[in-house]
């Protein structure tokens, strides 16, 4: 409150003022709390249903770099780029298709439960083959699958001995049909058959391409090219024969 030079009247006058002033601003601050209040009206919301929510469109809205204008198109030097054909952007492509291989590949190993060996048998050769040997079967999953029926075999041929032709030579005629007997190819499993049949592959065109295969793998020296791992073990790390003789003379 404040005090003038004496006058009562001007005094109780002040007063009342400021408080009305502070009763109004606690009736404000107050919120409405009857139905319907701090609902969004019909009309906003008609708005943001319709109209609100669709952006402009223009040229640019998504691709990297803005024209002069919304009614121009990008520049040349930004166009080569999304078109791949910029200095920075060389050897995207095959990039690309160097992924799309190990991808597709690795889905088709998980589908058909390969072990991780036989996985990464499988990859170390589908990143390093090039696909157009096999002409207008060169899809990737068809030629994936491929090469997942040539390793899962020879790998089952390995278990049997039936990869050593010398060996068989000598083996009697009842033991050697025993052992082929015992082999099952991959193309005999249900799960594996159907994945050829949805890609368009029989057993003729699997075995031409198995054909088409081996004649990579020989012309490449891509046999037993193993993802991730490498058969130069660095010298520097200790080898295997010293840990197990170590783990042995702590056994004994």
């Amino acid at each position: 409150m404040h005090r003038g030079d004496g006058d009562a009247h001007s005094a109780r006058w002040q007063w009342e003022s400021e408080a009305d002033a502070e009763q109004t601003d606690r009736e404000a601050l107050e919120l409405s709390q009857l139905p319907g209040d701090g609902a969004v009206r019909r009309a906003d919301l008609q708005r943001d249903q319709s109209v609100r929510k669709w952006g402009p469109v223009t040229p640019s809205a998504t691709v990297i770099g803005r024209a002069k204008s919304p009614e121009d198109d990008l520049s040349d030097s930004i166009r080569r780029l999304h078109e791949e054909r910029h200095s920075a952007m060389a050897g995207h492509s095959s990039r690309m298709h160097h992924l799309d291989k190990l991808r597709v590949s690795h889905a088709l190993c998980n589908d058909l439960s390969l072990t991780p060996w036989q996985r990464d048998c499988v990859l170390g050769v589908m990143s390093e083959l090039d696909l157009t040997a096999f002409g207008s079967q060169r899809a990737i999953p068809k030629v994936a699958l491929v090469v997942i029926r040539h390793i899962v075999d020879r790998e089952r041929e390995l278990h049997l001995g039936l990869d050593d032709t010398e060996w068989i030579r000598g083996l009697p005629p009842e033991r050697m049909t025993d052992l082929y007997d015992q082999f099952e190819s991959l193309t005999d499993e249900e799960r594996f058959t159907n994945l050829a049949e949805k890609h368009g592959l029989d057993v003729t065109s699997l075995n031409r391409l198995r054909r088409v295969l081996r004649e990579q793998l020989d012309q490449h020296g891509l046999e037993y090219a193993v993802h991730g791992r490498n058969p130069h073990r660095d010298p520097n790390l200790p080898s295997l024969t010293s840990r197990w003789k170590s783990s042995a003379e702590a056994g004994d």
